[in-house]
């Protein structure tokens, strides 16, 4: 122990003592008795000074009392961590819990399988394709009546094929509206004998989007429901309410069928509650990541049936803070039918999402038992639920909702929540408020020191995050991004190594030169006072701002506290010795191994979005920002042991050279971003439509028309890699946007026009699909109300998309989509995606515009594009030929299209 860490009081008692003793040495008893005075009486209070001792043995002292081995800490906290990971690797790896099987009236995933491959071998099933429209709808409507002869007669089982015509708007994606016409729900309804009058829905989707047999998405769901359906038909127990199952024909025309069901559909008045099955990766465990909104009982009853469950509060408010490009029809059923939910899905393996290498064989007849065992499990337990029936009296507040390891689920109410959180706050204001509000002459310069360790650890925590960034701006400016898509740890030992390291830098640079003559243990005790108290700030801030994931907070805020009060008695008379250590890292366990479980959650769900995220978003500053977070998160609690230990040089030369080595070879193009590995593909996703574009004037006369073969690459890299295998696609051929045509003329099959602004155009000849669009005006009229009416009719292929642009001084004021107010896209267009089933008559709208000023050019440019994403007319002899050169770590989604421009 160093003589500055000494307390006053017995600075004085050992001075008085060597004057009273001369020069004569103390004995070594009594040496080792004078070495322990300082430690008790320097956590007690004023161990702290700013002159070191003459002579420098206050230093010697210091790092032969306290100070911790460098290398023993680093080791021991890296096993630690790892020994957690590994933890809930297991975990995560447990599916199914085995018991009893093969009993009668339980879940068979061989025969959910059976069904899953029967569907998956039709192919993709796009809406409107014969795929979709007949086959599927044929094999589900087969097995249904199967399942329907060998029901028991308990039960009774009513089949409608409902075909819906329909239009709505949404703010997904920037704001857009959809119409729809005669495309395909089957719905189910298992009720009791004498029927019922209340009802909870199953919901999946049949269909799949172009190039991509679907199986996780959602084939698989389907599976899963039809297998449901078969238990509950054949058990022996009655039901007290329905259950409707609605196999879905049209939810990647971004929930169209679901829409079609909930506001047309006799039944839909039944429902209380529903179960949505959805996917965003293939197998593993299904998560719940959305309820409500509000009624807790419904979150109760997934915890008090769920045999395997996985949810988590955290994922819900993520998911509905829109930074995930993604929806379900769980916005369908809450928003236009007003009811209560769960939604479920697969996250694993994002990867293989929306690609051709979507297939069952990829998806584990475990993870199929699992979401059996829990949808059969929910249902029927709502099924026979007195609450279903009065579900609206149980709507009140949000739920914390969250799994531990998927062993059991701990829920409550939001309520009862904030009264937790802020009994831990209460808590961490008594602890600290004891050492802050003291006189100083007892607890020195404690104040001064807490409020400057805390802004040491706010700046290192700046400085790491800036440091990565900077390291992940370079690396994307030099063409090097997603080096890690392929080799994750490649992005934690680079940037999360480059954080820490930093963070270690700071600290140590204030122990040497700001700390340099304050007690090992008094640094230790005020860094970790400064971490709970960051962790309280987080806790306060989530519970003021209502969000249910503050829990988390609080784990980080009472555990650590409670550890705190239990070792610190050890550790004011022993010092940072093994058993401190020991009961400190068990003490964190739970916030540890939480936080790590939930770590995961985030990198498997945005780790594989990253790689199809767009040409505008940089993927390395975002991973390289939620690497920096989590690090910070990780190391907030261990930030004492860098004050504890003797030195911190190693393993700051350790991490500075791990960082410096994967930051040569990432630059060096070492690690290639994608895989065509059979057993483990990550393939670069890019879109290939093969389109002539005419753009007509004001007369109707066509003033240009082109063709060719227009690249979007879906990530940051675009086609750099691309380029070497394919020299004519580079930058020479980069395409560019018609400034005066509605989303810089080109056919964007959904508005993600923000998203992607690099894109390329090759020359090619002409398309001519068997069944081209047609387009025209119908009427012309001048409204009463002075506004300009045009009356549309649009022929074509299942999918196309309709462009609106208005011209200066005019302004869309009604048409007859949606609810009917247009509703503009990111950029001020306006954009329709419309979708029909077989044999649909000629889609008619108008739109009415309100012309303020006359335009020499027009009032209005409208567009239109025919996407053919089925049958012949999908494919040419270019876009095959092109298709061809791709190299296999890729996955080219092609189809052939049409554009028409007109100005009125």
């Amino acid at each position: 122990m160093e003589w500055g860490s000494e307390s006053a009081a017995v600075r004085r008692h050992r001075v008085g003592g060597e004057r009273r003793e001369g020069a004569a040495a103390a004995p070594p008893p009594e040496r080792e008795a004078r070495a322990q005075e300082p430690l008790v009486d320097g956590c007690n209070g004023g161990g702290r000074t700013r002159k070191r001792s003459p002579g420098g043995s206050g230093s010697a002292s210091r790092g032969a009392g306290t100070g911790l081995s460098e290398a023993r800490a680093a080791l021991g906290l890296a096993l630690y961590l790892i020994a957690l990971r590994t933890l809930v690797q297991l975990s995560l790896q447990q599916l199914v819990l085995r018991g009893a099987a093969g009993h009668r009236g339980e879940f068979d995933a061989l025969q959910a399988r059976d069904y899953l491959e029967h569907i998956t071998s039709i192919g993709p099933r796009t809406t409107g394709s014969p795929e979709n429209e007949i086959l599927t709808v044929h094999y589900l409507l087969e097995q249904i009546k199967l399942i329907e002869v060998q029901s028991n007669s308990l039960h009774k089982i009513s089949v409608d094929v409902q075909r819906p015509t329909g239009s709505f708007s949404i703010d997904f994606l920037g704001g857009f509206t959809s119409y729809y016409d005669n495309i395909t729900n089957i719905v189910v309804k298992l009720e009791p004998r004498d029927g019922a009058q209340h009802a909870v829905l199953a919901n999946c989707h049949f269909d799949s989007v172009a190039n991509s047999p679907g199986a996780s998405d959602d084939a698989v769901s389907c599976s899963v429901m039809l297998e449901v359906l078969r238990v509950l038909s054949t058990s022996s127990e009655a039901l007290h309410h329905a259950v409707i199952f609605l196999f879905n024909g049209a939810e990647e025309n971004v929930l169209q069928a679901s829409h079609g069901f909930i506001t047309q559909h006799p039944w839909a008045s039944l429902i209380r509650a529903f179960i949505n099955l959805e996917a965003a990766g293939v197998g593993g465990k299904e998560l719940v990541f959305q309820t409500g909104p509000e009624n807790p009982w419904l979150v109760q009853a997934y915890v008090s049936a769920a045999k395997h469950p996985f949810a988590s509060v955290v994922a819900q408010e993520v998911f509905q803070s829109g930074i995930i490009p993604s929806d379900t029809d769980f916005r369908i059923y809450r928003d236009f039918g007003n009811i209560p939910g769960i939604d479920l899905a697969f996250i694993e393996n994002g990867y293989i999402y929306h690609t051709k290498y979507d297939t069952a064989d990829r998806i584990l007849t475990d993870s199929i038992q699992r979401a059996g065992d829990n949808i059969l499990a929910v249902l029927k337990h709502l099924a026979t639920s007195d609450m279903l029936a009065a579900a609206s009296k149980y709507r009140h507040g949000n739920v914390v909702f969250f799994d531990v390891l998927g062993l059991f689920v701990i829920a409550y109410p939001s309520r009862i929540g904030s009264i937790i959180n802020y009994m831990v706050v209460m808590g961490v204001v008594l602890y600290l408020g004891k050492k802050l509000l003291q006189p100083k002459h007892k607890t020195g310069n404690y104040k001064k020191d807490f409020l400057c360790g805390l802004g040491i650890t706010l700046i290192s925590w700046f400085t790491s995050l800036v440091t990565v960034l900077i390291i992940a701006v370079f690396i994307s400016l030099i063409g090097q991004s997603l080096s890690w898509y392929n080799h994750f740890y490649v992005s934690v030992c680079l940037y999360g190594t480059a954080t820490v390291a930093k963070i270690i830098l700071i600290h140590t640079l204030a122990k040497r030169f700001y700390y340099m003559n304050a007690s090992d243990q008094y640094l230790g005790e005020v860094f970790f006072d400064i971490s709970l108290f960051v962790h309280c700030c987080f806790l306060v801030t989530l519970t003021y701002q209502g969000l249910c994931s503050a829990f988390i907070s609080a784990v980080w805020v009472a555990f650590p506290l409670l550890t705190k009060l239990c070792v610190h008695k050890d550790f004011k008379q022993h010092g940072a010795q093994g058993k401190f250590i020991a009961f400190y890292l068990l003490g964190m366990f739970i916030p540890y191994l939480y936080a790590l479980y939930l770590i995961w959650a985030v990198f498997e769900m945005f780790t594989p979005i990253l790689g199809r995220s767009g040409s505008e978003i940089p993927p390395d500053v975002v991973l390289a920002s939620i690497l920096a977070g989590c690090t910070m998160i990780l190391s907030s609690y261990f930030i004492n042991f860098i004050y504890l230990a003797k030195s911190t040089k190693k393993t700051m030369l350790t991490l500075t050279l791990v960082c410096a080595i994967t930051f040569l070879l990432v630059c060096s193009g070492t690690f290639f971003p994608y895989s065509s590995n059979p057993a483990n593909p990550k393939p670069k996703r890019v879109f290939l439509q093969h389109m002539t574009r005419t753009f007509h004037d004001l007369e109707g006369n066509a003033v240009k028309r082109d063709s060719g073969i227009w690249i979007n690459g879906f990530d940051y890299t675009g086609i750099s890699h691309i380029t070497p295998h394919i020299p004519e696609i580079n930058d020479s051929i980069r395409a560019h946007c018609e400034e005066n045509a509605p989303l810089c003329g080109f056919p964007w099959y959904l508005p993600v026009h923000f998203l992607i602004r690099k894109n390329w155009y090759l020359p090619a000849p002409e398309v001519s699909p068997r069944n081209p669009p047609h387009f025209r005006l119908i009427s012309k009229e001048q409204t009463p109300w002075d506004s300009i009416k045009l009356t549309f009719e649009a022929t074509g292929p299942s999918h196309m998309s309709f462009y609106v642009r208005a011209h200066k001084g005019s302004t869309l004021s009604q048409w007859s989509l949606g609810n009917g107010t247009p509703v503009t896209s990111k950029g001020g267009d306006y954009f329709v995606f419309y979708s029909h089933g077989l044999q649909a008559s000629a889609w008619q709208f108008w739109i009415e515009v309100q012309v303020s000023e006359e335009h020499p050019e027009g009032m209005v440019t409208v567009a239109i594009a025919a996407h053919y994403l089925s049958g012949e007319d999908k494919r040419s002899p270019q876009l095959d030929a092109l298709k061809e050169k791709f190299p296999d770590w890729t996955f080219p989604s092609a189809w052939v299209c049409t554009y028409d421009l007109f100005v009125f």
